[in-house]
């Protein structure tokens, strides 16, 4: 049986530097060897702002992904600068309709070091790469790991993201292996 490649779309969201989207696509590419488009940049999500929290809605915005076709790309991830938030918590660094087609890379609270200075900059970009490899593992319907030297592993704190390693547990590796087999299927 021949097996589709298994496209994934890459989008900025309002006015970002492209080394994200390019530093998303490479680790999408080089850990999960996924073949990876950067599409057209959407415009920024002020719809999704509530006013309440001071925050942006992060469902709201998958939702605003779920309506553009992205015809050539099973799973889409849209990277944004601003800080998201899902009704039971307080922040999220990342949102994944799981099991689904979209998902969501937030650099808001990735930009700080712990005590609030600046994260250089390669360390933005690690988190970053973090954040979205977890995402896409639940587009592929993995679920958080207990392992913490999975990047499954849920992070709730900078600090756990930064412990975080850049790779899949053995047992994250194999789902994510045959979860890849199943959705490369004609």
């Amino acid at each position: 049986m021949n097996e589709k490649p298994i496209r994934v779309g890459v989008v900025p969201i309002g006015n970002l530097d492209g080394i994200f989207a390019k530093t998303v696509a490479a680790h999408l590419l080089g850990y999960f060897h996924l073949q990876v488009d950067i599409l057209s940049p959407m415009g920024h999500p002020d719809y999704a702002f509530d006013p309440g929290r001071r925050q942006f809605d992060a469902g709201l915005i998958l939702k605003a992904l779920g309506k553009r076709p992205f015809r050539n790309s099973q799973k889409v991830i849209g990277i944004v600068d601003v800080d998201l938030f899902v009704p039971i918590l307080t922040h999220v660094f990342g949102e994944a309709e799981q099991g689904g087609r979209h998902a969501l890379v937030s650099l808001h609270r990735l930009r700080k070091r712990e005590d609030g200075a600046p994260a250089p900059l390669s360390q933005l970009l690690e988190r970053t790469a973090k954040v979205a490899l977890h995402e896409t593992g639940h587009l592929f319907d993995l679920l958080h790991c207990r392992e913490k030297r999975c990047v499954m592993h849920f992070s709730g704190s900078l600090r756990d993201l930064d412990q975080t390693p850049l790779f899949l547990c053995k047992y994250c590796s194999l789902y994510l292996r045959d979860a890849f087999k199943r959705a490369s299927r004609p």
